[in-house]
């Protein structure tokens, strides 16, 4: 039993944040119907985003609302509040945010206090300092960029199909992806099926028309399937016409031409960066200790080292691989692990408000599986490799089991049934980026050129 009121602030709605959340709903159960705890989850966005599914959101095989789980169904015991936590004073138990209420209020920064910290505030994009990427470039982390990112491809369709510019048809019908891991693979490979497929509706635009092009700095791809599954995954982009680049880089995307670091230079209306992941900011701006990648340094408990009271996991978090056979590794940051962590956290934060024993994090990686799209793919898990149609197969199945609700796995498996029986959709609704552009026309006014004051809703 918690011997006193206790307040435990999640900061984060991911993977970690939700899971924990809801472990702890379920381990406080009593403590919650008698007022002697309180959860309080800040996040972003009222949704976790289920990320391996972004790439089949992005090709159109399942509905973007399918892909997000909304926090408030789930956590009905939580207090859910949609902001953002700008700094961290562990030392008093201090977080100060803001919400969108502060900011109509403008009232400034609301401050609260807590008595268990647990931070999943997940990763941000990991760029560099490439010419015009802030320009042209997009990222491939939220349901909202995978959406844009479709009718984005969509309309380049359009362009190339009406326009009788040759350089302009050239350069929107060239889509340049940076990154060889998870994200790029597998949005390169569904957004090449769906183009392929949508390319039989435009007279004069054909699959050999279009241009598709991988650029990784490293010597392989798919590092977490190995190097065999690796190769295998390059062999097969090449059989589709896709060029994959090894140890290249994207020197500069100025003026809409990428120029690469082995001297090519493509001109192209489309640029998706998928280059790694870097912790989130928020840590920079808390007084816990942090490790030379800036991520939360924590114990096999997941809590943080040396800060009493404050808990970590995923991506924000550096924690130690106990079933590792050698010391000093770290769990790798993925799903697979922040699911299981998550669990293990919860216990640990209601075990430590009852004054009971931790637990230990152990957790041996399982392995990995990604989808390449047309019915291919790669699988390795616990040493077994699979390749092609087997292997597409288990990474459905996979995520269909460890996608949240069964409302979720309910309507995604019904959408991929619908999806094997009709045609594919290939509408482009890049109008919602700007909803009340075409009101502001015909009430006399002049659509704005600027961009919206929230990146993901109407200006």
């Amino acid at each position: 039993m918690v011997k006193e009121r206790a307040r435990i602030l999640v900061v984060g709605g991911g993977y970690v944040g939700m899971y924990t959340a809801l472990r702890l709903q379920r381990n406080l159960k009593a403590e919650l119907r008698r007022g002697d705890a309180e959860i309080m989850l800040v996040t972003p966005d009222p949704y976790m985003t289920y990320q391996p599914f972004l790439p089949e959101a992005a090709a159109g095989s399942i509905s973007p609302r399918h892909v997000v789980v909304p926090l408030r169904r789930v956590l009905g015991q939580c207090d859910v509040v949609i902001g953002e936590v700008q700094c961290i004073d562990h030392t008093t138990r201090t977080a100060t945010l803001t919400t969108l209420a502060t900011d109509e209020e403008r009232t400034g920064a609301r401050r609260v206090t807590y008595d268990e910290l647990v931070l999943a505030p997940g990763s941000v994009s990991r760029t560099l300092p490439v010419p015009g990427l802030a320009d042209h470039g997009v990222g491939f982390k939220t349901v909202e960029e995978a959406i844009g990112l479709r009718n984005h491809v969509l309309e380049q369709l359009d362009i190339a199909s009406s326009t009788r510019d040759p350089a302009l048809r050239d350069a929107a019908l060239t889509f340049v992806f940076v990154g060889g891991g998870y994200a790029g693979v597998e949005a390169l490979g569904e957004l090449e099926d769906m183009a392929r497929y949508a390319a039989r509706y435009y007279h004069n635009v054909t699959p050999e028309d279009m241009k598709w092009m991988l650029v990784e700095a490293s010597g392989r791809i798919l590092p977490e399937v190995g190097e065999e599954l690796g190769r295998y995954t390059v062999t097969e982009l090449r059989r589709r016409n896709i060029d994959v680049r090894l140890d290249t880089r994207l020197e500069s995307c100025a003026d809409r031409v990428a120029v690469l670091s082995d001297g090519s230079r493509f001109p192209t209306r489309t640029v998706v960066w998928t280059a790694g992941v870097k912790p989130h900011p928020v840590l920079s701006a808390t007084d816990l200790p942090l490790d030379d990648r800036g991520r939360l340094t924590c114990t096999a408990h997941l809590s943080v080292d040396g800060a009493p009271h404050a808990w970590a996991a995923g991506d924000a978090a550096a924690v130690p691989d106990v079933t590792a056979p050698e010391p000093g590794r770290e769990c790798a940051p993925n799903a697979q692990h922040a699911v299981r962590q998550a669990k293990v956290l919860g216990d640990n934060v209601a075990h430590a408000l009852r004054g009971e024993p931790l637990d230990t994090y152990a957790h041996k990686y399982a392995g990995s599986v990604a989808s390449l799209g047309f019915h291919q793919g790669v699988a390795q898990v616990y040493g077994r490799k699979l390749k092609g149609y087997p292997a597409w197969f288990m990474h459905r199945a996979y995520h269909l089991s460890r996608v949240p609700t069964v409302n979720r796995k309910a309507r995604v498996l019904a959408e991929w049934v619908i999806a094997g029986l009709f045609k594919r959709e290939i509408v482009s609704l890049g109008s919602l980026e700007h909803p009340r552009a075409e009101f502001e026309l015909a009430a006399g006014g002049k659509p704005s050129q600027e961009p919206p004051h929230n990146p993901k809703g109407s200006s």
